[in-house]
């Protein structure tokens, strides 16, 4: 056969609407509707709604955004807690063939005035207890032709006004049960808009596609290893990655949405007993907190329960506490960018019978690409390179593969730049480990260069947190006359706990080289984010001004 010549496997063997259709998560919910329509998908308060129910009230909603001119490639913002209507619209509103921007619901208004207005959003779909900031922002914004439409939760009792025109659930009245999903005519179209923390200036609006919030779906139940009909208890917010694609992968799953307005432990653990909670996900701090918790909270739990730990390494003491109560913690790396987790820990059987202290350290692992992720590697930032698989050259995490986004709306340049070489950096730095697991050392902003010497700010973490009395702790780098920077930590304790500064160096000097030990320890309540992140920017903030330390 010459060059020129097509291969018969080239030949009447093309796509055609019998053996190919663009990949979408908004099957999920209608094959879920189909096989379990009396099996209950929702839980929040009061209401209970089945499969069928919350796929109908999916359709409905789009009908109705369809009516007031929602297509193609809209926006629609949407301001929301866990709640039924935030899960409807991540069906209802791509179902339309708009995209769907889920915004943190603790931004200030001149942030949420900035993406309305940079997302061209046509819709605004928000809760009441947001109220005040969003009527600041609608103003800031100066949208007169952006519908708002309000959510009004039962379960919601607090203070709050309606800021829109329209009511959610009077919205819905006006859809048609009846109405067809709108499939994407490409996998690659936009289904959801994501925007980053913004720390250095404003926020990038991240864009994913259709296939990669199908396939990130279905690998979070593969690398999991979630069962069907699992029961999930929302404690990270759905406004955060698509609560890293788990409404799309609870419709997969055909499960239960259990919905969580705020996380608090002691709602937690009800959750958990009223509702035969399984699974759950959270930064480390939620996971502390419920590990640290009055035992007499998790009496009558006595089933098996399985977290996902994301957003930053957990400390060993995390891993450890968790343990203990019996809840089975699987550690998973990612970023916005990359859908949520796109990496696992993996574990193997062997593990567990290594001593606990080799079992934490395996299983704290930033690990292995995920089952629809191509690649997770550490290459030298400069070269490309891999480095060697030593657990000693540092290089920089990227990844590649389904499960990276689009690219950053209307910012070409920083798309280009994140995608150079032909992988998506991360900023992340880390190490190969001889098993070729991932072994994140810092971020790069978060490297403490210190007379020459670099020194990671999460070594130093995982020193305070092996302290009894420290519930969260965060090291950054304080301006130093001789050494140019040098470790600076601060320290929320624990409650009914007492540890000096000179106590704490002494014990970190117990795990660190002298040099790596911080110099300065500050406590008091640490900020972070709605999803329990520590927010350093704000405590690098802090350790500029030489005053923050008088």
């Amino acid at each position: 056969m010459t060059e020129r010549e097509s291969s018969p496997y080239e030949i009447g063997l093309e796509k055609n609407a019998a053996n190919y259709v663009p990949l979408t998560p908004l099957t999920f919910i209608e094959r879920s509707a189909y096989v379990y329509p009396d099996r209950i998908a929702v839980i929040h308060g009061a209401r209970r709604y089945t499969w069928l129910e919350s796929y109908t009230r999916s359709r409905r909603l789009a009908s109705a955004l369809k009516q007031l001119g929602v297509g193609k490639n809209d926006t629609v913002a949407v301001v929301l807690n866990n709640t039924p209507e935030m899960f409807e619209c991540h069906f209802g509103v791509p179902a339309t063939g708009a995209v769907l921007n889920t915004i943190n619901t603790r931004l200030e208004p001149e942030t949420v005035a900035f993406m309305l207005n940079h997302a061209e959003a046509k819709v605004l779909i928000t809760d009441r207890e947001f109220a005040r900031v969003m009527a600041k922002a609608i103003e800031l914004a100066n949208r007169p032709d952006l519908i708002v439409i309000d959510v009004d939760d039962p379960e919601y009792s607090g203070p709050g006004d309606r800021v829109g025109t329209l009511e959610y659930e009077a919205l819905l009245e006006t859809g048609s049960p009846d109405f067809a999903f709108e499939q994407p005519a490409d996998e690659w179209d936009a289904i959801s808009l994501n925007y980053t923390s913004g720390t250095t200036g404003n926020p990038k609006g991240v864009v994913y596609h259709h296939r990669g919030a199908y396939l990130n779906a279905m690998s979070n139940i593969v690398s999991w290893g979630m069962p069907p009909h699992s029961v999930y208890l929302w404690t990270l917010p759905m406004f955060h990655c698509n609560g890293w694609c788990f409404a799309w992968t609870m419709a997969a799953n055909a499960g239960t949405n259990v919905c969580l307005r705020r996380v608090d432990p002691r709602l937690i653990f009800e959750a958990i007993r009223e509702h035969g909670v399984t699974h759950y996900c959270g930064a480390p701090i939620v996971h502390s907190m419920l590990a640290n918790a009055p035992e007499s909270w998790r009496e009558g739990i006595d089933h098996k329960m399985y977290g996902l730990v994301a957003a930053a390494p957990p400390p060993a003491a995390v891993i450890e506490g968790m343990a203990k109560i019996g809840i089975d913690l699987t550690h998973v790396y990612g970023l916005t960018e990359t859908y949520g987790p796109a990496a696992v820990c993996a574990k193997h059987d062997e593990w567990k019978d290594l001593p606990l202290a080799e079992q934490i350290a395996l299983n704290g692992r930033q690990g292995v690409r995920y089952h629809a992720q191509e690649g997770i590697t550490v290459l030298d930032p400069q070269t490309m390179e891999p480095v060697p698989w030593d657990n000693q050259t540092m290089g920089e995490i990227m990844f590649r593969g389904n499960l990276v986004m689009k690219g950053y709306l209307k910012n070409p340049d920083a798309t280009e730049e994140s995608f150079r070489g032909g992988w998506y950096h991360t900023g992340d730095l880390a190490v190969m480990q001889a098993d070729g697991y991932v072994k994140i050392k810092d971020r790069s902003k978060d490297v403490i260069i210190s007379g020459g010497e670099n020194i990671s700010s999460i070594e130093v973490e995982d020193a305070l947190y092996k302290h009894p009395a420290v519930m969260a702790a965060a090291v950054v780098a304080l301006p130093d006359p001789k050494w140019g920077e040098v470790p600076a930590a601060f320290v929320e304790l624990r409650e009914g706990t007492t540890v000096t500064e000179a106590e704490l160096v002494a014990h970190c000097r117990e795990h660190l080289a002298g040099f790596k030990s911080p110099k300065k320890i500050i406590f008091g309540p640490l900020p972070k984010t709605s999803t329990g992140k520590i927010q350093k920017f704000v405590l690098r903030e802090q350790a500029k001004s030489t005053q923050s330390f008088e």
